[in-house]
């Protein structure tokens, strides 16, 4: 089963008029303005799905500031994950450091959504403060068993809409802070996951910490995987599409160009991701 564990999608009213809601949200501002930075509903994401070969993906929305707008988000994931409980897995998704993110949380998760992300702070870092905020929700998902899924990016490099000034440094005390919950960091983890080689700490640190692969063609040379995995291994990385950024075919192709095992493919592109959702292969 190849599961796709980072997309996206949109609210009808969204996908259709994006520009009513860019001037109150300045991160869908950045991200979404242009008509070329897709926005797709349920019926696409699933005829996508189909013509890569995907039998499951993890989707969510998006970290909206406005409470309202983030609620009817949701509400659509869930929407879309009751219709398609064979096809989709939810995660609830909402702005970190929004005061009703708790409660927001909790509310997916009691509606049936199987994790929370993608929690990003695009025009911020991950202070002492944003990890205050955190705490409530890490907590909850720890306790229930749920992933977290993080927004990470490189600290170097191209420019680009969506880079959030987030440091490795950052990252690491986050993991630190919050041992107990299965986290996840997007983008490869900004490359957090190298100092795993590290001899003191790190790895023990880390034990928690799964990487995904969301924008990997836009990012880093195909030979990544093979890095990885030499420093990981193929059991903590999950394959992510971040479509409609990006089609799963895509990722395969350089899955193929990175040397990959048919075992370490399994293991990225399903069988991780299987075992921390709770679903049957």
């Amino acid at each position: 089963m190849i599961i796709d564990f980072h997309t996206h999608l949109f609210p009808d009213a969204v996908c259709s008029g994006r520009q009513c809601f860019c001037d109150s949200e300045p991160a869908f501002d950045m991200l979404y303005r242009s008509p070329k930075s897709r926005l797709v509903s349920t019926a696409a994401l699933l005829a996508a799905m189909d013509a890569n070969g995907v039998e499951r993906s993890v989707v969510f929305g998006f970290p909206w500031q406005n409470p309202e707008l983030f609620r009817m988000h949701n509400d659509c994931i869930m929407e879309a994950v009751q219709r398609h409980p064979g096809r989709l897995t939810g995660f609830g998704c909402f702005d970190p450091l929004a005061r009703d993110s708790a409660r927001e949380a909790q509310r997916c998760l009691d509606g049936g959504l199987s994790g929370i992300g993608e929690l990003a702070f695009y025009r911020s870092g991950i202070d002492a403060e944003a990890l205050d905020r955190l705490a409530p929700v890490m907590e909850l998902c720890r306790d229930r068993g749920r992933p977290v899924l993080i927004h990470a990016n490189e600290p170097v490099g191209h420019a680009y809409p969506g880079k959030a000034p987030v440091t490795l440094a950052q990252l690491y005390r986050l993991v630190q802070r919050f041992p107990g919950t299965t986290i996840v960091l997007a983008h490869w983890g900004g490359g957090l996951f190298f100092y795993n080689l590290l001899k003191k700490e790190v790895k023990e640190a880390l034990s928690n910490v799964y990487v995904d692969t969301a924008a990997s063609p836009f990012l880093y040379d195909p030979a990544i995987y093979r890095v990885a995995i030499d420093v990981i291994g193929p059991g903590k990385i999950l394959f992510g599409s971040d479509y409609p950024l990006l089609p799963p075919r895509r990722y395969f192709k350089e899955m193929e160009e990175g040397g990959l095992s048919p075992q370490d493919r399994a293991a990225i592109c399903g069988v991780n991701a299987a075992r921390i959702l709770g679903v049957s292969q």
